[in-house]
């Protein structure tokens, strides 16, 4: 097999386990190994450390799966791993298709499958690579969902920035089967919501937000609530359905709103207003006309693609929670999250502190929260605990 050495001192973050080895660490490479073929990776004294997949065209050079040097990569390894994974969610964590028909099936470094998500919605599966060397093994990995989900039919998404960073070329699309005839309606704790596979952001829902949504309508209850990012209303249908007096979705897409709506009237929920606007903007038309809500909800999309960004991103997120802090009413409660990977919990939470300070305002912390259980963490790989959702009570 080809052989990656690493550099002298630069081998500690692998024998840990972390899946992502950048070009940085790499001091030789031998037989020339092409995007999409199995390396064994070892240290500068050529101890063993992995087995992973290279791509010459990314900063992430190799992403390791394997580390017993007696168990290399072989036909069955992709069945196998795909397996663990659904085990995972059917038989751990007790997820029945009949009952709760939208799930993430494989979670990228959660599942030991960096580079690869699947989500399941009804008898569909939405599949998003984001490794070039990965996708090299599309047809294997494919013919194990077929064998193992049995869907109707397996759809491809795609975005445009990771695409760019790996050197893939893909377009969305279905990829295996057939296409679902009508729009899929999927059931979370209650609330039914439309999904559009082919248009929908990401995989077409974010389903990691799916235990805060149930969180967020326990603090609902005769309470005034503004969502704000609300994409196709799951925070907003959530609070709607278990009491607010009035909940306001805003978000900047018309698509989305549009679809949000429909969610609503799906529900019967009659109590939602749905406005078009950036969420800055509304914040600050909110401040200076002093409109004041009991629960504002922030789920902003990602700030930080790069470690270069993240200074950026924290000052963007104190904007946004400051003001949002300045428009809940006496003893409001915040739910604020950030989906940034390379933001840490520490980082958000000192920014969180800072927010409080620039808006006068008290700030208790009750729940820390993160992705629901179908999104496992690696612990050898922190950027895998990418959301991070805090509710507070602001005075």
């Amino acid at each position: 097999m080809k052989t990656v050495i690493l550099k002298s001192g630069r081998s500690t973050p692998f024998v840990n386990r972390h899946p992502w080895l950048f070009s940085g660490a790499i001091n030789k490479v031998t037989g020339n190994p092409e995007a999409g073929d199995w390396v064994k990776v070892t240290d500068d004294k050529s101890s063993f450390i992995a087995y992973g997949l290279y791509n010459p065209h990314s900063q992430i050079r190799i992403r390791l799966y394997i580390f017993e040097e007696q168990a290399p990569p072989d036909d069955t390894f992709w069945h196998n791993a795909i397996q663990k994974a659904v085990d995972l969610r059917e038989k751990t964590l007790g997820y029945k298709p009949q009952k709760d028909n939208a799930c993430r099936l494989v979670n990228s470094e959660g599942d030991g499958l960096s580079g690869l998500t699947v989500d399941r919605y009804g008898d569909y599966l939405s599949l998003q690579f984001t490794s070039l060397a990965l996708y090299t093994y599309k047809d294997a990995i494919l013919q194990a969902l077929i064998e193992l989900v049995k869907p109707e039919g397996i759809i491809l998404r795609t975005e445009q920035k990771i695409l760019a960073e790996e050197g893939l070329e893909l377009q969305d699309g279905l990829v295996w089967g057939k296409l679902p005839e009508e729009s899929i309606i999927i059931k979370e704790n209650g609330v039914s919501f439309e999904i559009n596979l082919a248009t929908g952001q990401k995989t077409g829902f974010y389903l990691d937000q799916k235990a805060n949504r149930t969180a967020v309508g326990c603090y609902s209850k005769n309470r005034e609530v503004l969502d704000l990012c609300s994409y196709t209303g799951g925070f907003a249908l959530h609070a709607a359905k278990a009491g607010a007096t009035q909940v306001t979705a805003v978000d900047v897409s018309a698509n989305a709103l549009e679809l949000a709506e429909r969610n609503a009237q799906l529900n019967k929920l009659t109590n939602i207003e749905f406005i078009k606007s950036d969420m800055f903007k509304y914040l600050d038309k909110c401040v200076a006309e002093d409109k004041n809500y009991d629960l504002i909800i922030l789920d902003p999309p990602k700030m930080t693609h790069s470690k270069g960004s993240v200074s950026s991103a924290l000052s963007g997120y104190m904007q946004l929670n400051a003001s949002a802090m300045k428009c809940l009413k006496p003893n409001g409660v915040l739910f604020t999250c950030s989906c940034s990977g390379r933001v840490s919990k520490d980082d958000f939470l000192f920014m969180l502190q800072k927010a409080f300070l620039i808006a006068n305002k008290q700030l208790r912390i009750l729940e820390i929260r993160g992705a629901d259980t179908d999104h496992p963490i690696s612990p050898a790989c922190p950027e895998s605990e990418y959301l991070k959702c805090f509710i507070c009570s602001v005075e």
